[in-house]
């Protein structure tokens, strides 16, 4: 019955619909802090379930299908977005032993062993050893670090505070947590270029996330070109490949990136992009800002 609902709902050829899953992060063990992230255990279980129940295809292959309309019923494409080093080391091996493709976006900036602004924040609030820390100074808040619900409420607040700053203003404000945290250098979380290398060799698809990951729309037009181009050049530079895909950053359309943007990315040279709009893509869907999961 679960077949046949889904086959009815997501049919093959003309009527075909593609559904395409976004994750960031394979933890190898959970994460009391990061409760929403799948570690290896959960994550081996839910491939087993999409590989039961859907045909997986290279998100690629399922674009040029969709634009044919020759989609096979059920379709479905696995993307992960940032680059994380655990895509690499946790969750590649698995899509590898379940026989799945998946395409990892990566954002190139990161490649020297920094942390994204947001996991800078997350870790300065873990390693922080005061239970109550005072961040108006940044124009946050004084928060109650005394227990790990608290600390994880934190973090979230924190992050929806700054995840929408100037770049510049944000940088200071991810710095003034750690200095307020008292928070040490922490263990790099994101790839290197030998783990892109690694990914592609083994027949994964690696596409471009920008160099810093920005969002696009608070760049002038120039600055916006300049993170699109650069992280195809700097993928390109490693796979020794032509980078097919783009992934938009934070990905909400007419919000974190406009009909400008996605001009931008096809004068680039992709051949698509995908948003975090929540829905498929159908036969005359924009491949230039699929929908994902």
């Amino acid at each position: 019955m679960v077949r046949l609902a889904l086959t009815l709902l997501s049919p093959a050829g003309a009527r075909g619909r593609l559904s395409t899953l976004i994750f960031h992060r394979v933890l190898g063990a959970p994460d009391p802090l990061l409760p929403e992230l799948p570690d290896a255990r959960q994550f081996e279980a839910q491939m087993r379930w999409v590989r039961e129940w859907f045909n997986v295809l290279p998100l690629h292959e399922a674009v040029e299908r969709l634009k044919r309309q020759a989609l096979p019923a059920r379709a479905l494409s696995i993307t992960f977005d940032d680059g994380y080093v655990d895509n690499a080391e946790v969750a590649a091996p698995i899509l590898n032993r379940l026989g799945l493709h998946a395409t990892f976006f990566v954002a190139t900036g990161f490649f020297d062993g920094r942390n994204m602004w947001n996991d800078r924040l997350i870790e300065a609030i873990r390693a922080c050893p005061h239970a109550r820390v005072d961040f108006r100074p940044l124009g946050l808040g004084v928060e109650d670090l005394g227990s790990v619900e608290k600390r994880r409420d934190a973090i979230r607040r924190v992050l929806r505070l700054t995840k929408h700053q100037q770049p510049l203003m944000r940088e200071a404000a991810v710095q003034g947590v750690e200095e307020a945290c008292a928070a040490s250098p922490t263990t790099p979380l994101m790839m290197r270029p030998e783990h892109v290398a690694r990914l592609a060799a083994s027949g994964f698809d690696v596409g471009a996330h920008t160099v810093t990951h920005p969002i696009l729309s608070r760049l002038t037009t120039e600055d916006a070109r300049r993170e699109i181009a650069g992280s195809k050049a700097d993928v390109e530079a490693i796979i020794g490949r032509p980078a097919r895909l783009f992934a938009y950053p934070n990905g909400v359309p007419n919000q974190d990136y406009t009909a400008a943007h996605v001009a931008l990315v096809r004068k680039c040279g992709f051949v698509a992009a995908v948003s975090t709009a929540w829905g498929v893509a159908a036969a005359g869907a924009d491949v230039f800002q699929l929908p994902r999961f």
